[in-house]
């Protein structure tokens, strides 16, 4: 078994400052969705890692989220592929968790569920929290520049695959 992680916000949809709170502020990137399938049909597990601290900070609840979450899996499944599960911290920065990326508790639940190491596994992020949750559990950290790329690529000290966007990554990943 193949697999992939994906960070949600600025890899697979716009980024907000103010947090995605429903599902009609939720877009997705420019060949995201495409992205997603396309590897999700080239045999890989596709899981999504995502911090969602406005659940603590109240800015919406849970069903908001499965809401956002469905939207995001109809739009992969008709384009035909597959999230294979989709993860998410719902705790404030402030309670330092250990699933909280950069923590690596997201990962492991993905490494339990999928009964695979995630060792080498790329882990595509735009955020310096993702490449440091990849590098703490071994995953290949991969930086899009879209979201937060840009700020986060003068941040990394350690050599990282960088690509454009998420379709970039997929289409360089299944040469």
């Amino acid at each position: 078994m193949k697999v992939i992680i994906l960070d949600r916000d600025g890899v697979i949809n716009y980024d907000s400052p103010d947090y995605i709170k429903s599902p009609e502020e939720w877009h997705p990137l420019p060949g995201s969705i495409e992205a997603i399938a396309l590897l999700s049909k080239a045999g890989y597990r596709i899981y999504v890692a995502t911090n969602q601290a406005g659940l603590a900070r109240g800015l919406f609840d849970q069903d908001m989220l499965m809401q956002i979450h469905k939207k995001m899996i109809a739009l992969v499944n008709q384009a035909e592929g597959e999230i294979a599960g989709i993860f998410y911290c719902p705790h404030h920065p402030d309670e330092h968790c250990r699933c909280r990326k950069p923590g690596i508790g997201l990962l492991e639940q993905i490494s339990e569920h999928s009964k695979h190491s995630l060792k080498g596994v790329p882990f595509v992020g735009d955020s310096l929290k993702d490449m440091q949750a990849a590098h703490a559990m071994g995953c290949k950290g991969v930086l899009v520049e879209t979201g937060n790329g840009q700020s986060t690529k003068l941040k990394v000290n350690e050599e990282l695959e960088i690509f454009p966007k998420l379709l970039d990554f997929a289409e360089s990943y299944l040469r």
